[in-house]
This record gives C-alpha cells, sequence and structure tokens, in this order.
C-alpha cells in the first residue's frame, strides 16, 4: 500500500507516496492551514489531507500586518499543536522570514526543529531558483520540502505588493523555471500561489511531483485555502481568488451577542446550570453563621 494505517483507528495516514499516488491518479489533494489543536482536530477527522501551519498566523492570530515578524518559536509551538490534532494528515511547519535566507546551514538548522520540536512531516519556504540550494541540503537531511512559488507573502515588498504574477512572457517562464529548480532540488511538491489558471496548468503538467493552488486555478494537483478566509471568520477585504463556505464571523458575534444579553438580563446561568445543595446542608451552614 502507498500509504501507513493507524492501528487504533485504521485511519488512513497521508504521506509522500500516497499524494504522488493521487496525483498520477488524477485525484485532487486537499489542504489548509490551521493553527491550533482544535482547528487540526476537526480537519484530520475529515479527511484532509495536508495542513500548513503558515506563517500567515502572524495576521490570522497575532494580528500583524503581513508575514514577516513571525518568529521560529511561534511557528514551532503552533505546528506542534496541529501535528497533536492531526496525526493523520501531512502537517507542514512553514519557515517563517530570516529562517532560511542567511545560509543553507541556517536553513537546515531550523528545519529540523520543526522535525524534531513540532514532529511536523514536512516544511515549506519560499523561492525558487534562489533557494534551490536550501532544498536541496534540506531533503539531503531527510527533511521533506514543499517550495512556494508566485506571490510570496514573505517577499511582498519586493514583488510590490499583493498582486498576481507571471501574467506576461517572462514572469511566466520565469516561474516554469523556479517550479522545475525546486524539483530538481528534491522538493516534494509545490505551491503556486495568485498566478493565471493557464500558468498553473502548464506547471502542473510539466512537473512530476504535486503542485498545490491557491488563486492559481483549477488545473493544479491540489488546493489550499487559508482556513480563516474559507470559513470567513474576519471581516474586510477578502482576496480574489477566496471562496468562503461559511460566515463564523456572524455566526460568533451572534452567539457572544445572546451571551451578553443573557448575563444583562440575569438570565444565565439558570438552574439548570447549577450545582445543588440539599436544604438541610444550607441549614447547618446559617445555623453555624449565626453562632458567631
Amino acid at each position: 500500500m502507498s500509504y501507513g494505517e493507524d492501528a487504533p483507528t485504521k485511519r488512513r495516514v497521508v504521506t509522500i507516496p500516497y499524494l504522488k499516488e493521487k496525483k498520477a491518479k488524477g485525484n485532487a489533494i486537499t489542504m489548509l492551514t490551521a493553527y491550533d489543536f482544535p482547528t487540526a482536530s476537526i480537519q484530520d477527522e475529515l479527511g484532509i489531507d495536508i495542513i500548513l501551519c503558515g506563517d500567515s498566523l502572524g495576521m490570522t492570530v497575532y494580528g500583524y500586518k503581513g508575514t514577516v515578524p513571525v518568529t521560529m518559536e511561534q511557528m514551532v509551538a503552533h505546528s506542534e499543536a496541529v501535528k497533536r490534532g492531526a496525526p493523520h494528515c501531512f502537517v507542514i511547519g512553514d519557515m517563517p522570514f530570516m529562517s532560511y535566507q542567511v545560509s543553507v546551514e541556517q536553513a537546515v538548522t531550523n528545519a529540523g526543529r520543526f522535525m524534531k520540536e513540532a514532529g511536523v512531516d514536512g516544511v515549506k519556504l519560499e523561492g525558487g531558483v534562489d533557494v534551490a540550494d536550501r532544498v536541496r541540503a534540506i531533503t539531503k537531511a531527510g527533511i521533506p520540502v514543499m517550495g512556494h512559488i508566485g506571490l510570496t507573502p514573505q517577499s511582498v515588498s519586493a514583488l510590490g505588493g499583493f498582486k498576481a504574477q507571471g501574467r506576461d512572457v517572462s514572469g511566466a517562464l520565469k516561474l516554469i523555471e523556479d517550479a522545475l529548480a525546486l524539483e530538481e532540488a528534491g522538493a516534494f511538491a509545490v505551491l503556486l500561489e495568485a498566478m493565471p489558471p493557464e500558468l498553473g496548468k502548464i506547471i502542473s503538467e510539466r512537473a512530476g511531483i504535486p503542485i498545490i493552488g491557491i488563486g492559481a486555478g483549477p488545473y493544479t494537483d491540489g488546493q489550499v485555502l487559508v482556513v480563516h478566509d474559507a470559513l470567513g471568520f474576519f471581516e474586510g477585504h477578502v482576496a480574489k481568488f477566496v471562496k468562503q463556505y461559511a460566515n463564523l464571523n456572524k455566526v460568533i458575534k451572534e452567539g457572544l451577542q445572546n451571551y451578553i444579553d443573557d448575563v444583562t438580563n440575569r438570565t444565565f446561568p439558570a438552574p439548570e446550570h447549577c450545582y445543588g445543595m440539599e436544604p438541610e446542608v444550607l441549614k447547618a451552614i446559617e445555623a453555624k453563621l449565626n453562632q458567631k
């Protein structure tokens, strides 16, 4: 079989051979982000293939304006919680800004931290040809790597902002070159972000490894979304490539408003929310108090 089995539950444990098998058969790979144990547990129960503990937690969890401030300590702690909640999914820890850019040695050391301290199944880093030496060294150390090209949030300033990539000939050819370089360096998969569907199709067809898209069209081998975007957790701007499958912002606000109203009106807690006491016990307590 191309995947492992967890003995107690007999649930499928997602592995790299299984992901490659899905690509070969034309079966779509499912991927979402998660940053905590309960969210990861739900996704594991539903059978998501890949969970990315992304540095997007800088915005979704910590309220930063971007991903640049995120630290290794934050990423390792959240990745560990996610993996604990999703033992059957292939969990990837996102290498934060400046955790792999300085040197090959730094990249291998920090990727190793994800494996040893968080127990993840692999890591993700941004860049193409320029980080191929990092990918090669990390994979040589026995750590699976997912590449990430196109709109790369850690270098959004250099890209001129959050905008689609590869829309002209030179840009498209550069991204194709990047994808092939990552595969040659040993990456087990590549994430494509914010590019035309036609380019996503070309890269997916030319690659021998799974290609996951986020805003890269329907022709990639799988799709990923930030779970907070997919579930409508926040109000405000939503990227063009996002489809909202729920509006948790509305649900949460309604629930919390009901709580505020109940407390304000003293209708909560009701008798069914309280612990009982025998009348004799209460009388004994009052008698003791009256003796003082």
